[in-house]
């Protein structure tokens, strides 16, 4: 099995330390030109005011991209084991898939549409990604327990299946305290609520 998919191993590797590149080199132009304090600022800060916004732009979009490679390897991948196994329905794959890809174009809308310039797409945008994100990796982790012990380790399925907990717990807050709040600037003054 591992010999059908050679040289693709790569790409969820890439798709990581691209993103983490993506994040930190935005954070760093954002703190240096003094956009954002360095002390734990929103994602969304250290890419709304140029130039930092520019690149994040540009790198979340690569981002997407190589997740949808990523989620699509994945989808192919657990086709090639499903045909001799049997093991999930092929329209939960490739409904797992279409999720995963609605969190992509999430993704592309945040990069597109900074925080301050277009807000309402931006956090439409950012609720498509981490909301279809939470869905697709809870669906990964239902299939890769359908998988077992043919195609994954109980051990496997449970780091994925306690990544998508902590997921599903920390969206809760996220939509709770994201609906309390109006974001119209970054720089605020201590007089400000």
């Amino acid at each position: 099995m591992l010999c059908c998919m050679p040289g693709v191993a790569f790409v969820p590797a890439l798709l990581v330390s691209w993103s983490s590149a993506a994040f930190i080199i935005s954070y760093v132009i954002a703190v240096l030109a003094g956009h954002v304090e360095p002390l734990v600022p929103y994602i969304s800060d250290t890419g709304t005011k140029p130039p930092e916004s520019g690149i994040f732009g540009f790198m979340i979009n690569i981002s997407a991209l190589l997740a949808v490679i990523t989620m699509y390897i994945r989808y192919l991948l657990i086709e090639k084991q499903n045909e001799s196994s049997h093991f999930v329905r092929s329209s939960c794959n490739m409904f797992s898939l279409c999720i995963g890809l609605m969190g992509c174009i999430g993704m592309g809308i945040v990069a597109t549409f900074q925080e301050l310039a277009v807000p309402s797409v931006h956090d439409i945008g950012a609720l498509v990604a981490f909301g279809s994100g939470v869905v697709y990796i809870t669906l990964q982790s239902i299939i890769s327990y359908k998988s077992c012990p043919q195609w994954n380790t109980y051990f496997v399925c449970h780091i994925r299946m306690a990544i998508s907990v902590i997921s599903c717990i920390a969206f809760i807050p996220m939509i709770v305290f994201a609906s309390r709040i109006s974001m119209t600037k970054i720089d605020w003054t201590p007089d400000e609520k």
